[in-house]
């Protein structure tokens, strides 16, 4: 799956091993790197035997990134349980290389710049330093399912995570023993979260059941719902198809949000009514391609991450009252430049619009197995029994004389 964020001057796409970082106001090389040639975890000493040597080896493949609020910094972890840090200024560097116990779904950075938090497969938040990079993980918090997402309170006060079972948990990150709330209604997996810049309490999330949730975190208060299968309307391939929300993203305000959902070439324009506290549903951007990602930066531009070679990236602007595409902005030619000649690293996600497609639960009618079980029985016994009915339930037995008394 290719990734797209946007942060203050930069915009970075991954996809498999490699991640580009163009710096969209100048003119100047992007910044290229592949997660093949990064360090290896060493060996570990000891009698373990074959173990280490029977550890399973990743494919190097990008799971997630993300910028700190000022842009300066930027992390991503990979197939191979890296935990790679950069520093963006004056220059990309390198800072340091970890390693995280699982392989990770998500991650994100404290508002102060002093952690990364990472969430992985196994359930698990562990907090790594940003100010001594090579300082080892901490242990934070543990959910007895996949984590999907995690997301921090502007304030660093509460940390927000969500599972494959439904759950959105809110901890105090300082003691994230101690649990605030939890956000309660989805019917399937949360795979997205958001805070609002200028709401802190105010948190999106969006899950494999096709709704997009806000909430009053703090008391786990749902605000409002909406289904995106009816938003869709005729444009939906199959009514009841199943598809989740990919990305939840907001402009630098939080006056405007993006929403994208695996398998759809759709995103969906919200507008945030802080008076009223709701969503109101204002556009359909409808795509020429298939796409990966979405993300708006500092001027409050919408870019989309697509699937095609000619046209890699779309910028979309607010004109009046409606979203329009630009396709000749400047910046939008340079990133296309620049994308089209690295285009082999995109090979391995195209068509790959489905990330989710494997989280849903599988539903099984014990019942109506019972029965057709019970009547292939029934008529093997049949079978066996010359002159037996199948209804008899394969007794050929004959009933007992009844007993006289004199």
């Amino acid at each position: 799956m290719a990734l797209l964020e946007v942060r203050k001057e930069y915009l970075v796409v991954s996809s498999g091993s490699k991640f580009i970082a163009v710096k969209t106001e100048e003119i100047r090389e992007p910044f290229v790197y592949d997660c093949t040639k990064a360090e290896n975890k060493p060996e570990e000493s000891g009698n373990k035997g074959d173990e280490v040597g029977a550890e399973e080896k990743g494919s190097d493949r990008i799971l997630a990134m993300a910028f700190s609020a000022s842009g300066e910094y930027f992390a991503l972890t990979d197939d191979s349980k890296r935990l790679v840090l950069f520093r963006t200024k004056p220059v990309w560097e390198c800072l340091s290389t970890r390693w995280v116990v699982r392989r990770c779904t998500s991650l994100t950075m404290t508002k102060a710049e002093d952690q990364i938090l990472v969430a992985d497969k196994s359930g698990d938040v562990y907090s790594f330093s940003l100010l001594e990079p090579q300082k080892p993980a901490e242990l934070k918090l543990g959910h007895l399912s996949m984590l999907l997402a995690v997301a921090i309170s502007p304030d660093d006060r509460y940390i927000i995570t969500a599972d494959r079972d439904e759950k959105i948990r809110v901890s105090f990150l300082k003691s994230p023993y101690n649990i605030q709330s939890f956000c309660l209604g989805h019917k399937e997996f949360v795979s997205s979260l958001f805070v609002l810049p200028y709401q802190p309490y105010w948190l999106l999330s969006g899950s494999g059941d096709g709704t997009l949730r806000l909430w009053e975190f703090e008391f786990g208060k749902e605000l409002q719902s909406y289904d995106l299968r009816e938003l869709n309307g005729t444009k939906s391939p199959q009514k009841d198809k199943k598809f989740a929300v990919s990305r939840i993203a907001s402009s630098p305000q939080g006056d405007y949000i993006a929403v994208l959902c695996d398998s759809f070439p759709t995103v969906h324009i919200f507008r945030v009514d802080f008076n009223a506290q709701r969503l109101m549903h204002q556009e359909q951007l409808d795509l020429a391609h298939s796409s990966w990602d979405v993300a708006f930066d500092q001027l409050g531009r919408l870019w989309v991450l697509q699937q095609s070679k000619d046209c890699p990236v779309a910028l979309y602007r607010l004109t009046g009252d409606c979203w329009k595409c630009d396709t000749e902005d400047p910046e939008v030619k340079k990133v296309t430049k620049i994308l089209h000649s690295q285009w082999d690293m995109f090979q391995e996600s195209v068509g790959d619009d489905i990330r989710y497609h494997n989280l849903y639960k599988a539903n099984f009618d014990n019942m109506a197995a019972y029965l057709q079980k019970k009547q292939e029985r029934l008529q093997q016994q049949g079978k066996k029994r010359p002159g037996a009915h199948p209804e008899s339930n394969g007794s050929n037995k004959k009933p007992r004389a009844e007993q006289t008394t004199s």
